[in-house]
This record gives structure tokens, C-alpha cells and sequence, in this order.
């Protein structure tokens, strides 16, 4: 074990982009669990999103972090230390200790992972938070239909694949949008979508029109902006919108315009609904079951997108927020 802790703080709020010189690597003593905790040595670091949004002031459904808090996160990790007769050491758990090589928690706030449901990694992942977002959102919140229409934006990433997928495991015809056509060919080849449009190289709206000619009967947002604004030109009547994520606002100086395009919901009679995980916690084990099913049975595939080395953190984070990961990212911590 090692003798001292290292910890990514934020140093700054960042003010549109974020940038390497709003973080800063800080060194402390290891921390010491207390009765009823655990110590635990990070072995992958998710990186994700709402991150960004974590960093900024306003009304939010969680407190933003204030300036010298470590950057939240949830890790794949081992105990190295048990106060707590839940946890031994030695076990492997899914925690969220922020970006550190070492965090105490409450032995009741973390997850003991199970290596034979899959690669200890795919607890951050498609059996983690990103797999169960994809799989409440969809199926809760969308209630898909066999022969519906649906569309997934950020259709590669660690949930946009796992929704699109779901989707054809009940029935639907699927339509990714992605930023490449690497990633594009890889939810039609690979994940088994019926199409996926670039939305850097092609035309969002006139693409929809041509591949839903009867309308979108489903979408599930992950990234806001022209391309929601895009689908909401393509709604079928009583089309279902599931809101996940507005990636492309978290880093806007100023709100985005909008509301936008709402007279379509009337028009249509769609309804459209946000929402986070965490309201479905009763459900996870049920959840991860499932998914963990397809998995075995190999109608759900994922991909992972590692970088190696705790330094390399705020550049993994920074790469996501603009696309550049290709499934779901994780850092390798390496201690």
C-alpha cells in the first residue's frame, strides 16, 4: 500500500471548456477508516459527464463542487482496509470516492462486485450506472413498443449503445446518431442498429426525414442541441422523449436558447420526461440481472474505452466532454 494519497481538486471553475489548468494533483496522507468504513485503492476511475455539470454554479439536482473539492466519481476498487463486518479486505467494490488513488467510505454505500457477472471493469459500465441509465430510461420512461421508431443520440457511448440495443431486443427498428462514421458503422455492424447518421457530415433533420418517414416513436436524449432539435422536427404522434443527458450545454457560458421547438409536443401529443437513475435504486439488482443475461446470451455487447495512468485523469475527462471516447470511458488507475 502505498504511503501517501493523490487526489485531482478542482482549482478552478471553468468557464465554457473545461481545461487541464482547472484541476490540480494534491498529495495527503492515506486516509483511516473509522468504525463501520473501508478504505479502498482504486483499480479503474469512471469518467462521465455529469462531471461537467458538477462544476458548475446554479440549480442543479446534486451541489456543485467548490473550489478544492476532490472531483466527484465513482471507481472500481479494492478494499485494502475493513472496519465494517459488510466488507473484507481483499473484496472488490464499486464506490464513489471522487478522483483519488485511495477513499474512505461507509461500508454500506458500496457495492461489492461480482467477477463472474463479468469483467470487474463492466461495473462502471454497461452493469453499472451507464447500463442501468440505458436500461430504466428506455423501458420505464420511453415504454417501447415492438415496430416503433426509435432514436438514440450519442448512439456509441456507454449508454446510447446499451439503449439501442435494448430497443432491438424488444422489438424496435433502432437509428443511432453519432459523431464519426467509424462510430456509425460500429452500432450498424457490430450493435445491430438498422442506420446511424453523422451528425458532423450530414444534414440530422433531412436524414430522420428519409430513415423515419413515419416519424420518430421514440427518442432517448443524451446530448441536447441541434440534434434534439433535429428529432423533435421528426416526432410521430404520441412520440416519447426520454431526457438522460444535455451534453451539448454543460459547457455553455451563457443558458442555451430555448425552450425550442415545444409546439411539436402539442402538435403531436408526445410527452416528454427527464430523468435520473437513482430514482429506480430499488430496482438495480433486478436491473443488473438482465443485463447481465443479454450478456451471457450475447444479444448485448459493449465497449470500453481505457486510458492508462491517474495523471492522465482531466485529459480523459476533457477528450470525453468533446467526443472523443469511443464507448465508455475508464482510466486504468495504477498505484
Amino acid at each position: 500500500m502505498a504511503a501517501m494519497n493523490r487526489a485531482w481538486i478542482m482549482k478552478t471553475r471553468p468557464e465554457g471548456e473545461p481545461t487541464v489548468d482547472n484541476f490540480e494533483l494534491v498529495e495527503s496522507p492515506l486516509p483511516e477508516p473509522k468504525h463501520g468504513e473501508i478504505l479502498i485503492r482504486s483499480l479503474y476511475q469512471s469518467i462521465d459527464p455529469y462531471m461537467r455539470l458538477r462544476m458548475r454554479l446554479g440549480r442543479s439536482h446534486t451541489p456543485p463542487l467548490n473550489i478544492g473539492d476532490v472531483v466527484v466519481g465513482e471507481v472500481v476498487g479494492r478494499v485494502e482496509e475493513s472496519k465494517s463486518p459488510l466488507l473484507s479486505a481483499g473484496d472488490v467494490v464499486a464506490a464513489t470516492i471522487g478522483w483519488q488513488e485511495y477513499g474512505v467510505v461507509a461500508a454500506q454505500s458500496a457495492r461489492k462486485i461480482d467477477p463472474t457477472m463479468g469483467p470487474i471493469s463492466t461495473g462502471l459500465g454497461v452493469l453499472g450506472l451507464p447500463g442501468l441509465t440505458a436500461y430504466f430510461g428506455l423501458l420505464d420512461i420511453c415504454d417501447p413498443k415492438a415496430d416503433d421508431t426509435l432514436v438514440v443520440s450519442a448512439a456509441s457511448g456507454a449508454v446510447g449503445a446499451v439503449v439501442g440495443q435494448i430497443g432491438k431486443i424488444n422489438g424496435c427498428r433502432v437509428i443511432g446518431i453519432a459523431g464519426s462514421d467509424e462510430k456509425c458503422s460500429y452500432v450498424v455492424d457490430e450493435l445491430g442498429f438498422d442506420a446511424a447518421i453523422n451528425y458532423k457530415t450530414q444534414d440530422g433533420s433531412a436524414e430522420l426525414r428519409r430513415l423515419c418517414p413515419d416519424g420518430i416513436d421514440v427518442y432517448f436524449d443524451n446530448v441536447g442541441g441541434p440534434v434534439t432539435d433535429a428529432v423533435f422536427e421528426n416526432l410521430a404522434f404520441g412520440a416519447r422523449i426520454a431526457v438522460c443527458g444535455q451534453v451539448a450545454h454543460y459547457s455553455a457560458v451563457a443558458p442555451p436558447q430555448g425552450p425550442r421547438n415545444l409546439g411539436v409536443l402539442l402538435t403531436t401529443q408526445s410527452r416528454i420526461e427527464g430523468f435520473i437513475v437513482r430514482q429506480f435504486e430499488h430496482r438495480y439488482e433486478i436491473a443488473r440481472r438482465k443485463l447481465a443475461k443479454w450478456i451471457d446470451e450475447g444479444r448485448l455487447q459493449y465497449k470500453e474505452d481505457i486510458i492508462d495512468g491517474f495523471e492522465n485523469v482531466p485529459s480523459a475527462f476533457i477528450g470525453l466532454l468533446q467526443g472523443g471516447n469511443f464507448g465508455k470511458r475508464l482510466v486504468k488507475v495504477d498505484v
